[in-house]
This record gives structure tokens, sequence and C-alpha cells, in this order.
């Protein structure tokens, strides 16, 4: 197959095509090198250009100032889940978690296993349709943060809302939705994401957090699982993934090129009221999993009247060149994510798919 298909995969996950084709051009020869990025020195003036520019760029993109700093990281957001508490987190001053899905669950889970993790609320019992309220936040006194993770891939629900802390430090994993709307990330003060959903390929953790806390890592902690370590040394401690850390400088400067955030987040309202109209007109046919006002606009989800149509709605999708529609194995249905490099012709032909599907059938 020559030409691509339409990628709805929820990460690792599809890339602007412009990106995918100027990385491509370079690849033997960065910026007159004579090396690929792929091999060139994490210490060469040439990547150090590379380095600073994507840093820069995102903290213009999330309107932060000198009292954060970006900071790469990796082991995907899932090591994120155990640095977090050892580093900010004691049994006086436990992690406060927003369970509204799988991925929050086992952030809370590590957390546990250190004696340093609360609830704040929970929606488990409802199989998170919904996220929590802010009238259902309890947060456990002394808490050293408030931990929540915005987007729920595997059940589709999103943050709508940034939780009132009463000056708990507000922690975030953004993985899903990181840079994919106007947001007010002053309000946060530890920003984590795995950029494979919607900022670069697998390999790398975007952190943004006050210096303050970057810094004040225990000193007992081993060099490696110290958030102080790659923030004094610029992520330069050891060497970072390089490839990964450029093609996020790549798509940042990408979503600036295409009008920023007010420009992704109307562009991904538009995609994903498209689907949800699909749902909402389909006369009970397709089932969506997330109440309306969780809804995410990064991953859709729904069910169809049977597990046998659920197959053969997949398998007539990827014939259609839409591919990466079965939802995440621990809950079946479907699931389409539309992240910022989905381009709104992908989810036209998606829907008009679902309207012809549903009339067959």
């Amino acid at each position: 197959m020559n030409e691509r298909i339409y990628n709805f995969n929820p990460g690792p996950a599809v890339l602007p095509e412009d990106v995918l084709k100027e990385v491509q051009s370079e690849l033997l020869n960065f910026n007159g090198t004579g090396m690929s990025i792929l091999e060139i020195s994490h210490r060469a003036p040439a990547y150090d250009e590379v380095h600073q520019q994507t840093k820069a760029d995102i903290k213009e993109l999330m309107g932060l100032g000198d009292d954060y700093d970006v900071v790469f990281t990796a082991g995907g957001a899932s090591q994120s889940f155990a640095l977090i508490p050892l580093n900010f987190a004691t049994e006086s001053h436990p992690g406060s978690y927003m369970l509204s899905g799988s991925f929050s669950q086992k952030a809370y889970e590590e957390a546990v296993k250190l004696g340093v993790g609360t609830v704040a609320a929970s929606t488990k019992e409802e199989n998170y349709v919904r996220v929590p309220r802010q009238d259902e936040l309890n947060i456990a006194p002394g808490a050293a943060y408030l931990h929540l993770c915005l987007n729920n891939t595997i059940y589709g629900t999103e943050y709508h809302y940034t939780p009132q802390t009463n000056g708990v430090p507000l922690f975030a994993d953004m993985s899903s939705d990181i840079l994919s709307r106007p947001w007010d990330f002053s309000s946060y003060d530890f920003i984590y994401a795995g950029v494979q959903k919607n900022l670069g390929p697998a390999g790398v953790v975007l952190n943004v957090a006050k210096k303050k806390l970057l810094e004040s890592s225990p000193a007992e902690l081993p060099t490696m699982l110290r958030y102080s370590t790659f923030q004094k040394n610029d992520s330069l401690y050891n060497t970072p993934p390089v490839f990964a850390i450029y093609m996020v400088g790549k798509t940042v400067r990408w979503i600036k090129e295409h009008g920023g955030l007010a420009a992704m987040g109307e562009a991904n309202a538009q995609k994903a009221a498209l689907l949800y109209d699909a749902i909402d007109s389909s006369d009970g046919f397709y089932c969506g999993h997330a109440e309306k006002g969780s809804r995410s606009r990064m991953n859709v989800t729904f069910r169809l009247p049977s597990e046998s149509l659920e197959a053969d709605f997949v398998a007539q999708a990827k014939e259609q060149g839409l591919a990466g529609i079965k939802g995440h194995r621990s809950v079946g249905g479907m699931r389409a994510s539309i992240y910022n490099a989905m381009p709104l012709a992908g989810v036209e032909k998606l829907a008009e798919f679902m309207a012809a599907f549903r009339k067959k059938h």
C-alpha cells in the first residue's frame, strides 16, 4: 500500500504529514552536519539549538514564564506515576488522587505502594462514564499535591474545568490532550505527558513544572530518579532520547505555524462534534460511553448493538482505510482517537462510514 491511511490509533498515534516529510528530507544530513539526527551527539551545538528551541516553543504555547521549566525524561508516563510520589510525597504529606480512568488509577496505585496515596474523588463505581465534579473533591489534609489525568483515552472522558485546590499544588497527566486547546496551564504546578499521543513518537516524557518543585527532590533518591537531576542538567545528565525530542520540536513548531492552541482547539471541537453527532443521531445503534458533560475531544468511545457487529465494523472500516478504531481490550467497543494531527477529512470519512454501516445493519 503506497497511500497513507487515516490512523485513529490512540498512541503511538498520527503525526502531521508535513512534519514527517520534513523529517524525511533531512534524515540523512541534519542541518548541514553530514550526519542524521539519529547519529548526532546530544552535546553537539546543532542539537542544542533543537533542544532549546523546543523548550522555548512549548513554554510560549502554554503561556508560561520563567518560574516554569521544561524537562525531558524517559520511561513514559507510567514511570512518572512512581517518580512523582517518590519526589514529592511523604506519609505525612501524601498525594491525593482524582480517579477518572485506568491511568489515574495506575498513578494512584503507585503512590499506594509507597505508602503515600489517598483518593480525593472517584467515578470508578460508575465505570468512569464521567470525570469527578468539583463538589465531590475531598483532598487529603496536608496533601503534597492533587493529581488528575486530564483526558482518559480508554473511557473517552475529559476534564473541561480545572479543579480548585485551596492552595494544594495541582499535578496533571496531560499525555493525551497536551497542547490540543487553549488552557490555563499556569493553574498547574506540575504537568507531564508521554508525547506519543499528541506530540511525537514514543520515547520521551515532557514535564513542564515550577522550578521550585523540580529543584526540591530528596537528596537520598538515586540520581536518575530525581527530577532535580534533570532540571539542573537541562535534561542532559545522560543521553536523552534525542530523536523523540527533535520530533516533539517539529510538531510543536507545526502547531505554532497552524494557528496555535486556539486553532487546534477549534479544529478538535469540530472533529469531535462530527462523531458525537453521528452517535447521537443513530437512534441508539451507536451508544457513547461518556456522559455528555465529560466527553473527550481526543478519544471518542462507543459501542454497537453486538460484539459481532463491532467486529464487522472494525474489519470494514479497515477496508476503507480507517485504522485503529477498535477500543481498548479492557472495555471493548470502538475508539476513534482524533488528536491534533488527524485531518478533518479523516473524521468526515469515518462519520460517513458510520452512517452507511448503520443503514446497512
